[in-house]
């Protein structure tokens, strides 16, 4: 059966393959149907690249994964199918770029502080820069291991590490300029594209919000739709399978558009790999329908 997958990380954001490594990827997993949805970046989305997955058969929508703040939660807004050479569009993300770097050096002050130690020139040179590329720098460097354990009794996976140490709250938080999921949905629609709340599911185990509060963010949105496809580890890496629920709630409160994702960033063994080939689930997608719906241009 042929798979589609709408949210895959590149090594343009905090991913491990390049774009066309995930379309051979893709390929070797029966996915025909994919989205690259880099962080606050569309440089995956080459003429090369195009030219590319029509060569391997491969249906490649055009795709962006907007990071965004509303009260205390990250929210994350993506975006498909829009203007790929909308200006004031590619303008913004450029600005939420910079905006990265700045609190690459502003977060890596905290942390050296703390007692960390981190490689913020290599950081630096990378284009999106997360807090996932900063929370494994610092995981990952043996140098930090005595201060890890003394503080998590563990060396802790960077899923953990951000909500420990770098999360609103916590001792190296930096507030970092950004705008709010309303925001980030105008400026997908004014660009030509379909908007959908990202991975609804992990505000609940991350950000405790509530179903209500969703819905409300789904509301000023204006969204078309959610990924309501999506399975979730939390940062003891255990499962969190909703999709059903999320799928209701996009049913009953008349949502257009239900996508899937398996939010690709390498393979580590835990979670989903691109077209969810390591995961024993089936989920009830309509490739041709949703395609539809999102407006591809092929």
């Amino acid at each position: 059966m042929e798979k589609i997958d709408l949210h895959i990380h590149s090594n343009l954001s905090d991913g491990t393959l390049s774009p066309k490594e995930i379309i051979d990827e893709a390929v070797k997993n029966n996915v025909k149907v994919l989205a690259i949805a880099d962080h606050d970046t569309i440089d995956a989305y080459t003429k090369e690249l195009f030219e590319y997955a029509k060569e391997k058969n491969v249906i490649l929508i055009n795709a962006v994964e907007i990071s965004t703040k509303i009260n205390k939660a990250g929210i994350h807004v993506l975006g498909y199918n829009f203007d790929l050479n909308n200006d004031n569009f590619k303008q913004k993300l450029s600005t939420l770029r910079n905006a990265r770097h700045d609190y690459l050096y502003s977060v890596a002050k905290k942390l050296n502080e703390l007692g960390y130690i981190l490689n913020v020139e290599e950081l630096d040179k990378i284009e999106a820069v997360t807090k996932a590329h900063i929370s494994l720098d610092v995981i990952s460097n043996k140098e930090n291991e005595t201060i890890l354990l003394k503080e998590f009794g563990h060396i802790p996976n960077k899923g953990e590490f951000i909500e420990t140490i770098m999360n609103e709250g916590c001792p190296a938080f930096v507030k970092k300029e950004t705008i709010t999921p309303k925001e980030a949905a105008e400026l997908i629609r004014n660009a030509g594209g379909k908007v959908v709340l990202a991975h609804p599911v992990a505000y609940v185990y991350e950000d405790n919000l509530t179903d209500k509060d969703i819905l409300q963010i789904v509301k000023d949105m204006k969204a078309d739709g959610i990924e309501a496809n999506y399975i979730y580890y939390d940062r003891n890496n255990n499962k969190i399978d909703e999709v059903e629920k999320w799928n209701k709630f996009a049913n009953d409160n008349n949502l257009e558009i239900i996508t899937i994702g398996s939010d690709f960033h390498n393979k580590d063994g835990i979670h989903p790999e691109i077209g969810f080939i390591n995961e024993n689930k089936e989920f009830n997608i309509k490739n041709e329908i949703l395609i539809q719906q999102l407006k591809t241009n092929e």
